[in-house]
């Protein structure tokens, strides 16, 4: 076997196919193809790759390259046919463990009237700087950076804004100075110019429908599935809200908004159901502190992991 050979033979399992290697004598040179990775994540994968190579017999030194290719941006719509139902919340902590995953994740707070993620993400009273006329993201604390309008005007501020100025405002948000490969775009609830615009000129990669199990909720639910699913944006599925009231202090499980609606509403559809989040104390309290609970490892953390599991094969069956 030849040397490029054997480095070849190690780096399989380890590079799964993102490795090109080339030989000089006692010398190899390995490039890494590292589109779609965090930083950490890159570098982490260059210093097994530098190791594994140097302990193949023969190699001398190694040199070790990183590229990428472009990559198609894909925007992940979290949706909801009515508001307060935790759309929000389920949005940030989404994205968070979609980027503990190792997907490079960016947030886009499209609730142009009702813009949540500055203070779900903790850092309100921030304003994003503009380059090249474009917005450039502001960095977070758990690596998802964000825009929202919620940067752009003051908290106490209200937002008249008929839909056109609405719209446009979406475009600067979606066309910021992103360095991410995944943006999931918390939407405005019902369905409406802003929907549209996100659907038609932005063409989101999916869409998550977020409810919870009372039928008021599923009824717009349902009007949110329909409006997707009439432009052809897929509906990757249904995710349960405020499912479930564990007692902090005797530890029943009560159903305050009813059980199981979601998941029999997505079997009805024909729609994947992508599991319940339960209405917690905790998850309220960190979220309204600027500390998600995806961010942790607390067992609140456990729905959200899940969840983003469940979106992260979705996009790799994709492609």
């Amino acid at each position: 076997m030849t040397l490029q050979a054997a480095i070849e033979a190690i780096l399989a399992p380890l590079a799964a196919g993102r490795a090109t290697v080339r030989t000089d004598g006692a010398r190899a040179s390995v490039i890494l193809d590292v589109s779609g990775l965090a930083e950490t994540t890159r570098d982490a994968l260059a210093a097994e790759v530098e190791a594994a190579t140097a302990s193949v017999p023969g190699v001398e030194s190694v040199r070790i390259g990183q590229t990428s290719q472009r990559t198609r941006r894909r925007l992940i719509a979290v949706a909801s046919g009515k508001g307060g139902v935790g759309k929000s919340t389920v949005s940030a902590n989404l994205a968070i463990a979609l980027a503990a995953r190792g997907r490079t994740v960016g947030m886009i707070d499209a609730d142009i009237y009702g813009p949540s993620q500055p203070t779900l993400l903790g850092v309100v009273g921030t304003k994003p700087e503009a380059r090249d006329k474009k917005l450039v993201p502001v960095p977070t604390a758990y690596g998802v950076p964000v825009l929202s309008v919620g940067q752009l005007v003051g908290p106490e501020k209200a937002l008249a804004w008929r839909g056109p100025m609405a719209t446009n405002a979406l475009t600067q948000l979606v066309d910021g100075a992103w360095q991410a490969d995944i943006l999931v775009v918390d939407m405005p609830p019902g369905t409406g110019d802003v929907q549209l615009t996100m659907i038609q000129k932005h063409k989101p990669e999916g869409v998550v429908i977020v409810s919870t199990p009372q039928d008021l909720a599923l009824i717009d639910a349902r009007r949110a599935i329909d409006l997707f699913g009439q432009t052809g944006v897929p509906v990757i599925g249904i995710v349960e809200n405020m499912a479930g009231y564990a007692c902090p202090h005797c530890g029943e499980v009560s159903d305050p908004f009813g059980s199981g609606g979601a998941e029999a509403a997505a079997a009805a559809l024909g729609v994947p159901f992508l599991g319940r989040i339960p209405l917690a104390i905790a998850i309220r309290t960190a979220s309204d502190a600027g500390v998600p609970p995806a961010a942790g490892n607390g067992a609140e953390a456990a729905a959200f992991h899940d969840l983003a599991a469940r979106i992260d094969a979705w996009l790799d069956r994709k492609g």
